[in-house]
């Protein structure tokens, strides 16, 4: 799960991450007012979404006074930001963040990820601030530095040191350096994030450390525990097909291809969507309805794919291990006759009450192909879409 700039900036606030003063605006009048309570002399009026790039976009500007707030205000609000992250039809802009300014003497790059291949908490950072980390790593990988952190003793004051050295923090600040990035480790481990990034972190005039920006993503399966967390959701950011799909526990991801796929279990959904492409076609989406489904969920799963006007197909594919084949032909059935399936549907059975699961859709009568092998039942659906 992703937030906002300012949200991000709250959780860490509470880990003592120094962060710049700043309010949140939904509307003009609130933006002024919001700089009006800051007193600063310099504002900067920052679009919120959930997507990088938003200074590239048009979506940062730095006001000097309460007019320049109000014009930029109205500038950006309502604004459709199309940046690296959003895709061509990138994202409106709903809300703003009031800052105040800040008096920047250098810009650095400090990251928290986890590193799948040595399965362990990593700590990034670099001199580079400003810029995408990507840019920097494809095109100056030795200004990267990396700490690997033990899991059984977290990161130690040593490494976030020996970081702070690496990446030329002036002498007299690598103690504020060293507390930042480890209160920063603090919260990622503590609220479960999956990605901890501060671009730029940034050493003022006045001697402080803190973050400019921050991005937050969570863990999803560890909502759970953090109530505070998940009522920051902000379902305007979100695909309406992958909000739906959240409630009945289905992992859902909207892609840009025309044949839905409904597929049992996450290695076999890349798979399916794998040998999509191999026979020419294009997936719509990423649909895993998990090893227990009932006949509900499959049944909404159904609808959530029917729901996207882009898909011109359907291919089920199914190995029933846990899954039963009975329960996915039911549900499909009951979705393809509650929508009034016009589309090309094809089904790929395999495995427990695989014929019961045949026969179910067999005596449908409805207008269903049936696959052999998902290599069979993809060049099925590709030929029948094109």
């Amino acid at each position: 799960m992703n937030i906002h700039e300012y949200q991000g900036k709250q959780v860490l606030k509470q880990y003592g991450v120094a962060v710049p003063n700043g309010k949140v605006a939904f509307t003009v009048e609130e933006a002024v007012e919001a700089a009006q309570s800051l007193g600063s002399p310099v504002t900067v009026v920052k679009a919120q979404i959930h997507a990088g790039g938003r200074g590239k976009a048009g979506g940062v500007k730095v006001a000097k006074n309460l007019d320049e707030v109000r014009a930029y205000a109205e500038e950006i609000l309502g604004k459709v930001l199309v940046t690296h992250q959003t895709g061509p039809e990138g994202k409106e802009v709903k809300r703003l963040l009031i800052e105040e300014g800040c008096d920047i003497r250098k810009e650095y790059y400090i990251g928290v990820v986890v590193d799948r291949a040595t399965g362990r908490v990593v700590l990034m950072a670099s001199e580079e601030g400003g810029t995408e980390i990507e840019e920097v790593a494809a095109a100056t990988p030795e200004k990267i530095f990396k700490e690997v952190v033990d899991p059984a003793i977290g990161l130690q004051t040593f490494q976030a040191r020996k970081l702070a050295y690496s990446i030329n923090i002036p002498n007299e600040l690598v103690g504020k350096a060293v507390q930042f990035m480890l209160a920063l480790y603090k919260a990622f481990v503590e609220k479960d994030c999956s990605i901890a990034e501060i671009n730029p972190l940034v050493v003022t005039g006045d001697g402080n450390v803190m973050a400019l920006d921050a991005k937050l993503n969570f863990d999803s399966n560890a909502l759970f525990r953090h109530k505070d967390i998940l009522e920051l959701r902000d379902l305007d950011e979100e695909d309406e097909k992958e909000i739906e799909a959240s409630k009945y526990d289905l992992s859902y991801i909207a892609l840009d291809g025309n044949i839905g796929c409904m597929v049992n279990g996450a290695g076999l959904a890349m798979a399916t969507m794998d040998i999509i492409k191999y026979y020419g076609g294009d997936p719509a989406n990423f649909l895993d309805v998990g090893g227990g489904a009932t006949t509900e969920k499959v049944t909404e799963a159904f609808k959530i794919i029917l729901s996207d006007p882009q898909v011109k197909g359907i291919f089920v594919n199914i190995f029933g291990g846990i899954m039963r084949c009975d329960v996915i032909a039911t549900g499909v059935v009951e979705a393809a006759k509650q929508l009034g399936l016009t589309r090309p549907l094809v089904v790929r059975l395999e495995g427990t009450n695989v014929d019961l699961g045949k026969q179910i859709l067999a005596e449908s009568g409805l207008n269903i192909v049936p696959a052999d092998s998902m290599a069979d039942g993809a060049q099925k659906i590709v030929s029948l879409v094109q």
